[in-house]
């Protein structure tokens, strides 16, 4: 089962997926950073960012801790194998605004053979704006647990 790009993952540094325990050391040792800009559509009548809309920024950062994994999410599928969100943590400790720059924090913080637990915070600078525990499974496309696939088990990943 082959779960990883044949091309390499293009950041500011350039890592081939089949050296999986460089770029997960890498990832893991300090936390996986993604950034975005909040923009009018982000925001409700009061030009906060919407409740919701903090779900989706942590959910785009996570597609991209996994893509920095190496792991190429459509061949687990196409393998019979998908993530999904079994609980998940969320504090709102102050609100982000139109036009805001941040940044989704992301570390991995506990793992077991079927489940990852991920903290992720969302920052504006060195203000800390959203904080979130993700418990990630693995399952079937008919919803059956399933182990993670064999990158993400490895022992330097956390």
């Amino acid at each position: 089962m082959n779960l990883f790009h044949l091309r390499p993952y293009r950041r500011k540094t350039r890592v081939w997926p089949h050296n999986r325990s460089a770029l997960m050391t890498r990832v893991t040792t300090a936390p996986h950073r993604f950034s975005l800009r909040v923009h009018y559509e982000d925001t409700d009548l009061s030009g906060f960012v919407y409740h919701a809309n903090y779900l989706k920024f942590i959910e785009r950062a996570r597609s991209d801790w996994v893509l920095g994994l190496g792991v190429d999410q459509n061949c687990l599928k196409e393998q019979g194998l998908v993530f999904a969100v079994r609980k998940l943590e969320a504090d709102f400790l102050a609100p982000a605004r139109l036009e805001d720059r941040l940044t989704v924090e992301t570390r991995l913080i506990d793992k077991t053979p079927a489940r990852l637990v991920l903290a992720q915070d969302i920052v504006r600078g060195e203000e800390r704006l959203f904080e979130a525990k993700v418990t990630l499974v693995c399952m079937s496309l008919s919803g059956r647990p399933r182990r993670l696939p064999k990158p993400l088990r490895a022992e330097d990943l956390g």
